[in-house]
């Protein structure tokens, strides 16, 4: 018999978490709220369900609190109150405005924390090989240089984040025009939502794809350790081996 090793935890379906957690809320929240089919309050209800149950389920399979879940909970949450409070646009501006700040103060409050989050964020341990990483730097004597690196990055993410949050809230103010609690309003609020892709989303992944670049770069020459070193990519190569090890002659 082959011996057993411990088995890592499943990693995430990224399409499953925005579908669950963005696409599948919002489409109920802009088409299926009105009266004709479940109504504002039933249709908040279902709609906070879909990124409630996703994060639970996702935590019992991965024993990790899911951030997007989180984000997606309170989004839905004060979008859909909102809604029923039919207040006027600004205060979805606000809103979409507010979260990404949030985020992006907390990037920066856990600079003075043992653990950052641009840690957490940029060097993920299912990703880049962190002990390798962390073994390069006490040989080369450069930590503390490493340490300022994440500093760096810490306020270029966080700026990201503000950067996000002044796209969203232009755009918002600049389509939300109609009386809330009216076709109007929704249609317009779906167009926020559709547009929010190109003119919100994609500058910021460039500019989290830029930040990470940097990152790589810089890891690179404080450990010397080239891409194929700083990421796990010989994962395959070492199961297929272990499972050569494991199986019977």
């Amino acid at each position: 018999m082959s011996p057993t090793t411990p088995s890592s935890p499943p990693r995430e379906n990224l399409l499953l978490n925005l579908v669950c957690n963005i696409a599948v809320p919002t489409l109920i929240l802009i088409k299926f709220s009105s009266e004709k089919w479940l109504g504002p309050i039933p249709g908040l209800l279902v709609a906070l369900a879909f990124p409630l149950c996703y994060g639970i389920w996702d935590f019992a399979r991965r024993r990790k609190t899911n951030l997007f879940s989180i984000i997606g909970f309170f989004s839905v949450l004060l979008s859909g109150g909102l809604g029923v409070l039919k207040v006027q646009g600004v205060w979805f501006a606000i809103k979409d405005a507010a979260i990404p700040v949030v985020i992006g103060l907390s990037v920066l409050l856990s600079t003075k924390s043992k653990r950052p989050l641009v840690r957490t964020v940029l060097l993920n341990d299912e990703i880049v090989n962190v002990q390798r990483v962390e073994q390069a730097l006490d040989e080369r004597g450069t930590r503390s240089d490493f340490d300022r690196l994440l500093n760096r990055a810490s306020y270029a993410l966080a700026a990201s984040f503000l950067l996000v949050a002044v796209l969203h809230f232009g755009l918002v103010r600049a389509i939300l025009r109609s009386d809330p609690a009216t076709p109007a309003f929704n249609a317009e609020l779906g167009r926020v939502h559709l547009l929010a892709l190109p003119i919100v989303a994609l500058p910021s992944m460039i500019a989290l794809t830029a930040i990470l670049w940097w990152v790589v770069k810089r890891l690179e020459a404080l450990t010397g350790l080239d891409g194929d070193h700083l990421f796990h990519a010989d994962k395959k190569e070492k199961a297929a081996a272990g499972n050569d090890q494991g199986s019977p002659n």
